[in-house]
């Protein structure tokens, strides 16, 4: 491994420092913007080599010990080493330059940024599983830094929901004494208000054995465990026989709370104490009326959906998967919304000649995947549509459509901001509001 002496003059999107070594760049794992480090390059590229650090000869005042020990080998997070403010400026720094670089565009004001519980946050992931012969035992983590295509070799996760982020060595040991422990590639997990699922992957019938001790795990430890032995639509309960999976929103005050059931392969936001702040915000900037009409695109689960429900006329929500427009129908029958309606329909081919396309809209909500909303934007938002509110998992996407809504349709970017959905990692969600 050749070694080199650098400055950081940058991070990456990625939350790697960048330092320029003989006019090439070099992206640092493990160092920090104003640091001096010794590293060491790990691959060469032909425009840019990749390098972890070896040491920190001159530290940045933002440095802090990260709080988990598996912290620089297990890939789940890439910032325990960066203090919680300056997380929060280097997405918002990240957000600014996609909306000048890609959009060209700039706020006319800056949203103070959403922040929530930085520890034991995630209710949704999946973890992988690996038999390692060299170890004698079963590893079950997110993939290493350094080389996903190995699983680290971790006991907890402090991002992890509670209730399960200190037992995944326990599960790992479950695994490595069940027949089938060469046959688990990976287990989901999902957490409602009250119940944590695992959804454990087989890729060969299970024994009696092994569906016992399952069994009995989840019994132990309070989790409802699900097998998949093929595709998503084969997810089944095996204890207990009906759980349920829900989790509640306020839809602000005074309005009655909305209640949301999903299933453990669902879609939901990652971060629940995030997705209630951004619930609140999105309200907020949307501003609905009780006259308005309001078009919720990729709706999912009915998120924002059904909280708007409760405020205005009428709502509409489009989402591609029909398994999550059946649940969306259901979620607003169980709460007794009967002003919202919701639509199949793949948002990334053309949908004007659809009659909710067609409609009138005084307000549009887009949360659209990492690919963002530009096919939608071909044929919407219509005249009437005076404001929309966006909230994007993507910096880069956001930012092209920004511009698309402000140099092709007429809109003003009014204010944007960034939301902490998963802290200690480079993932930057942001929100932004669209005025006529």
């Amino acid at each position: 491994m050749k070694e080199f002496e650098a400055t950081i003059t940058d991070l990456a999107h990625d939350g790697r420092g960048v330092a320029r070594i003989d006019g090439k760049t070099v992206f640092v794992s493990g160092a920090l913007l104003g640091e001096q480090v010794r590293l060491g390059i790990r691959k060469r590229h032909r425009n840019f080599d990749e390098a972890e650090t070896l040491e920190v000869l001159v530290r940045s005042p933002h440095r802090v010990d990260p709080r988990c020990a598996h912290f620089g080998q297990c890939g789940g997070c890439s910032l325990q080493h960066l203090d919680a403010p300056a997380q929060i400026e280097a997405k918002q720094r990240v957000l600014a330059d996609n909306f000048a670089r890609i959009g060209k565009v700039v706020p006319q004001r800056w949203l103070e940024p959403l922040t929530d519980a930085p520890w034991g946050y995630r209710r949704k992931g999946r973890l992988s599983v690996r038999a390692v012969a060299k170890k004698g035992r079963v590893l079950v983590g997110f993939r290493e830094e350094s080389n996903p295509r190995f699983v680290a070799d971790i006991a907890h996760c402090e991002v992890v929901h509670p209730s399960l982020g200190g037992k995944i060595g326990r599960l790992a040991e479950l695994i490595g004494s069940m027949d089938a422990a060469n046959d688990i590639p990976q287990i989901e997990f999902a957490a409602g208000d009250d119940v944590v699922a695992l959804v454990f992957r087989h890729l060969k019938p299970l024994s009696e054995g092994d569906t016992l001790a399952l069994i009995a795990f989840g019994q132990a430890h309070g989790f409802a465990i699900y097998l998949q032995p093929g595709g998503v639509s084969s997810v089944r309960p095996l204890w207990p026989e009906q759980p349920r999976l829900a989790f509640r929103l306020p839809a602000g005050e005074g309005v009655a709370d909305v209640e949301l059931e999903f299933q453990p392969l669902d879609f939901v936001q990652v971060n629940a104490g995030m997705n209630r702040r951004m619930l609140a915000r999105t309200l907020e900037l949307l501003d609905p009326r009780p006259a308005d009409r309001v078009l919720d695109l990729f709706c999912g689960l009915g998120n924002f959906t059904l909280p708007i429900a409760r405020r205005v006329a009428e709502v509409a929500g489009v989402e591609g998967e029909h398994g999550l427009v059946e649940r969306a129908a259901a979620n607003a029958v169980r709460n007794g919304i009967a002003n919202a309606s919701f639509h199949v329909a793949n948002l990334f081919e053309d949908q004007r000649g659809s009659a909710w396309a067609r409609a009138a809209w005084d307000k549009i909500l887009l949360d659209p995947p990492r690919a963002g909303a530009e096919q939608v934007l071909e044929y919407l938002p219509r005249k009437g549509t005076d404001r929309i509110v966006y909230v994007s998992c993507h910096p880069a996407s956001l930012a092209r459509d920004a511009g698309l809504l402000v140099q092709r349709h007429g809109f003003k970017l009014a204010a944007a901001g960034v939301m902490d959905m998963f802290p200690h990692t480079a993932h930057v969600e942001s929100i932004a509001l669209f005025e006529r």
